[in-house]
């Protein structure tokens, strides 16, 4: 089944020329079935990319999702056009009086500064007390999931001496549970951070679960134990090129920055192992059907 997005959007056409089934409004308004409502929290600078990436992995369930895209009111983005975000954006007033089947809070490159001095820091709170009781399942990025551990658990986060940056492998925590169905013993995940969680404090929470760690990157996902929010500390959603985008822009810069980890093989620049393509696709399918499409009211508003 297909994603439902606008014709207009950048990514219906990439994603239309990789066969992936998307569908306009239009089409999907004669399809007589109850649409997944999911909703995205954007916020990261790279909008149409991030729209794309978690689109692509949204479009491969035999669900027909809808999809609505959400930007801050407290924070003007920088590195998007503004008719790009007039167009196919919603702030949290807009939307706050729906209720969402899902919601995916994106990652942000703020993750050195306190929350407290993130600029749309208030907001943002506002929005995750309101998936508390309007989302049947919301899945944190990044720093979206710093930031909602620090928000709803009190569990704080610290600087590491060196950026995480890199493909790592991991491994299931426990056995069997739905998120990981149908992943391999050991699976790849790429993470490009400068924080890390108080692991030993989500570890201790009662009200948090430890789903799968690696040994460099520490734990990769964890869930509350009502299902209710996925914490996904790395980026199971990025292209082929992300993290090499991300690693000549940082030597543009002249910043001091090491090569990607397990990414390029033989340290070519041209050749790149995806070697977690198909944990990102799995976990986004299994996250859409076992704690999403399953466990959903049929009607939102009960």
């Amino acid at each position: 089944m297909p994603i439902v997005i606008p014709k207009a959007l950048p990514a219906f056409r990439i994603l239309k020329d990789e066969n992936v089934f998307v569908m306009p409004k239009r089409r999907a308004e004669m399809q007589d079935i109850r649409p997944i409502e999911i909703a995205v929290v954007n916020l990261m600078p790279t909008k149409i990319e991030t729209e794309t990436q978690l689109m692509r992995l949204l479009a491969n369930t035999p669900l027909q999702v809808n999809l609505t895209l959400i930007r801050t009111a407290t924070y003007k983005a920088t590195h998007a056009a503004e008719d790009h975000m007039a167009r196919f954006y919603k702030t949290f007033d807009e939307i706050r009086g729906n209720r969402f089947d899902g919601m995916i809070v994106t990652g942000a490159p703020v993750e050195t500064l306190e929350f407290e001095d993130v600029l749309y820091w208030e907001e943002l709170k506002t929005i995750m007390d309101y998936a508390e009781h309007n989302v049947t399942s919301t899945i944190y990025i990044c720093w979206g999931a710093q930031a909602a551990l620090y928000h709803l658990y009190g569990i704080g986060k610290r600087k590491l001496p060196q950026k995480l940056f890199g493909v790592f492998k991991n491994r299931a925590v426990v056995s069997y549970d739905p998120l990981l169905k149908g992943l391999n013993d050991t699976f790849s995940i790429p993470h490009s951070r400068h924080t890390a969680v108080d692991e030993d404090a989500v570890r201790r929470c009662k009200k948090l679960k430890v789903l799968a760690e690696g040994k460099e990157c520490g734990i990769s996902i964890a869930k509350a134990t009502d299902d209710s929010k996925f914490f996904f500390f790395g980026h199971s959603e990025y292209d082929r090129d992300t993290l090499k985008k991300e690693y000549l822009r940082d030597v543009e810069k002249g910043l001091e920055i090491a090569k990607p980890s397990n990414y390029f093989v033989d340290d070519d620049l041209d050749r790149i192992d995806m070697s977690w393509n198909s944990t990102g696709n799995l976990l986004f399918y299994n996250w859409l059907n076992h704690y999403v499409y399953q466990v959903t009211p049929y009607r939102l508003e009960d």
